[in-house]
């Protein structure tokens, strides 16, 4: 279930990119799986979702903002951080406020569902799905670090998943 349980392994892999006790923002959190893990590792987190009560149940992990995404204004503008996180999650409009909001060499994780997840169940419709390369092609001005697209056998489903780095003026091996 989306935003209980232990936190996603692409996540906790790729989590040492992030700047030590940096700041990160959680997208459509719930009830923060992520949030928790990030938080134990050291680093400053912030979480939205449009779910108040999900977020209620965080007992300050962090700080915590109640948005719709998907109906409201982007509700952290002018605002960066050292990592975004993304997962189960997909609203294409979001994708350049995303991409605005990761710092000078920060750190962008995102993994949800792919085109062929509707033979295993939901979500099934387009508008929840990647398609094939989708993520590559949001993330173009970023240094890919990882990229998987394809089927994952427990549970079965098909993901694409990004770890990928923005541009640090001043280190070309970055982007910069």
């Amino acid at each position: 279930m989306h935003g209980s349980g232990a936190p996603s392994p692409w996540v906790v892999r790729w989590a040492h990119l992030i700047a030590p006790g940096g700041t990160v923002l959680d997208v459509a959190c719930g009830s923060g799986r992520h949030l928790r893990w990030l938080a134990a590792q050291g680093f400053r987190v912030t979480g939205v979702d449009r779910d108040a009560a999900a977020l209620a149940g965080l007992g300050g992990v962090g700080e915590t903002v109640v948005a719709d995404l998907e109906n409201g204004p982007w509700p952290l503008a002018g605002r960066r951080f050292d990592a975004v996180v993304v997962t189960n999650y997909l609203w294409r409009p979001l994708a350049p406020a995303l991409m605005a909001a990761l710092a000078d060499g920060g750190v962008y994780l995102h993994e949800t569902f792919a085109d062929g997840n509707e033979a295993h169940g939901r979500p099934s419709r387009p508008d929840f799905l990647l398609r094939r390369g989708e993520l590559l092609q949001m993330t173009a001005g970023l240094r890919t670090v990882a990229y998987e697209d394809g089927e994952l056998a427990d549970p079965p489903r098909c993901v694409q998943r990004i770890a990928a780095l923005a541009p640090r003026p001043g280190h070309p091996a970055l982007g910069g």
